[in-house]
C-alpha cells in the first residue's frame, strides 16, 4: 500500500474553541467537492469505550514527520501528554470532522503476507522473488508477466532476493506489495514494493467468474489459490492473465517484530493503522472508524497508508497484521460504515461557512 499524494486544508493555531452541535458546521467546497460537517465527540459511537492511549501511541509513530505548523505543535504536545489522559488530548485539540463526497462508506482489510522461503533455490523453493532490473519501469511498459517468467530474461543476473515454495502466494504477495519471508533457519527478511513492469492489473478472480468457474460471491484469495494448486497447468495460465508484475526490494531497517512500512515510511500497527485516500484525509491524522457488518468496530485509527484502489472520502482499508490469520480476517472484510477525521481545531473550523 504505497502512495504519494497528500492533501490538507490550511490551518495553523490551536484554539480551544467550543464544539459545534452535530451538523452545525457544513461547508461545500467549490466545483462539487466534498462536504465537511463538524461533529461533537458525543456523536461518535463508542468513543468513551475505546483505548485512546493505544491510538495515541500509534499517532506518535508518524506525527514527527508532519511538518505543517498545527500538526507539528500537536505532535510536540502529544509527546509529553500523560497516557492515562489520552482521551483528553484528542478532545482538547481536535474536532471530529465528517468528510463526504456522496459515496457510501466502505471498509475493507489488508495484511502483510508471510511466505516460506530460502536464500537459495531448491526443489521445494523454486519461485524467485525478483528485484527490478534496470531496464524495467521508469514509466515505460516493459515485458509482460508471461514474458518475464518464461523468456529467461531474468536468469543469471543475481536479481533474486529469495526463492519461495508457492507461486500463488508469490502472486498475492505482489498484489499486497510487501511481506515477510520466513527462512528455514528461523530468520526473516521483509520485502517491500520495488517497482513494476508498467502493465495494468487484470483480476484473475474476475477471469474465473467470466469463465463460469465460480460465481462472484464465491471468489476470494483462498479460493483462487486452491483452484490454481488443484489445476497447476491451467492455474499458471490463469496467473498469466494478469500481465502486471511487481518487483521487490529488501527492507532491512524494519525489525521483524514491527509492522511493514506504510506510505509514511514508518511501521504500521494492526487494527490501528488504516489506508486512506489522501486527497480527502491527511496522512498522519487520527480517524474515528464506525464499521458496520459482522464484527462491528468503533475505534480510533491513524491514517498511515494509502492504496491504489482506496479512493474517496469514506473509503478505508484496515491493516490486520502479518500472516495467515491476518490474511483470513482481512479477506473477509467488506463492510459499510462511516469514518470521521479528527482535525486540528482551527483547521476544522476553517471549513465552516463563516470560518468561525
Amino acid at each position: 500500500m504505497l502512495g504519494a499524494l497528500r492533501a490538507a486544508v490550511l490551518g495553523a493555531s490551536l484554539s480551544a474553541t467550543a464544539g459545534l452541535s452535530a451538523g452545525a458546521a457544513l461547508a461545500q467546497v467549490p466545483d462539487g467537492g466534498p462536504t465537511y460537517t463538524i461533529l461533537n465527540f458525543s456523536d461518535l459511537k463508542g468513543w468513551d469505550k475505546d483505548d485512546h492511549a493505544a491510538a495515541l501511541d500509534v499517532f506518535l509513530d508518524t506525527c514527527p514527520d508532519l511538518d505543517e505548523p498545527d500538526w507539528a505543535v500537536l505532535c510536540a504536545v502529544a509527546q509529553n501528554h500523560p497516557r492515562d489522559k489520552a482521551r483528553l488530548f484528542f478532545e482538547l485539540f481536535f474536532r471530529p470532522t465528517l468528510i463526504e463526497d456522496g459515496a457510501d462508506g466502505l471498509f475493507t482489510g489488508y495484511f502483510e503476507p508471510e511466505l516460506e522461503g530460502s536464500r537459495y533455490p531448491t526443489p521445494r523453493f523454486r519461485y524467485p522473488v525478483y528485484r527490478k532490473p534496470p531496464e524495467a519501469g521508469n514509466g515505460n511498459t516493459w515485458l509482460s508477466r508471461r514474458e518475464i517468467l518464461t523468456s529467461g530474461v531474468m536468469d543469471g543476473r543475481g536479481l533474486e532476493i529469495a526463492w519461495v515454495d508457492d507461486a500463488t502466494e508469490l502472486f498475492f504477495l505482489q498484489i499486497q506489495g510487501s511481506g515477510r519471508i520466513h527462512f528455514q533457519d528461523g530468520t526473516y527478511t521483509r520485502v517491500g514494493y520495488g517497482g513494476n513492469n508498467g502493465h495494468p492489473y487484470r483480476s484473475v478472480g474476475t477471469e474465473l467468474v467470466r469463465r463460469g468457474v465460480y460465481s462472484a460471491h464465491q471468489v476470494s484469495a483462498k479460493v483462487i489459490g486452491n483452484w490454481v494448486r488443484r489445476n497447476p497447468l491451467m492455474g499458471m495460465e490463469l496467473l498469466f492473465h494478469n500481465p502486471s508484475y511487481v518487483f521487490f526490494r529488501e527492507v532491512k531497517r524494519v525489525p521483524a517484530d514491527r509492522g511493514p512500512l506504510g506510505a509514511m515510511n514508518r511501521s504500521i500497527t494492526p487494527l490501528r493503522s488504516i489506508a486512506v485516500d489522501p486527497a480527502f484525509t491527511p496522512l498522519g491524522a487520527p480517524v474515528w472508524l464506525e464499521k458496520g457488518g459482522e464484527g462491528r468496530m468503533n475505534r480510533l485509527m491513524i491514517a498511515q497508508d494509502t492504496g491504489s484502489v482506496i479512493k474517496g472520502a469514506q473509503r478505508a482499508d484496515i491493516f490486520f497484521g502479518t500472516g495467515q490469520a491476518a490474511g483470513f480476517a482481512a479477506g473477509r472484510l467488506k463492510d459499510p460504515g462511516r469514518m470521521v477525521v479528527l482535525l486540528p481545531i482551527q483547521r476544522a473550523y476553517a471549513l465552516s461557512p463563516d470560518g468561525a
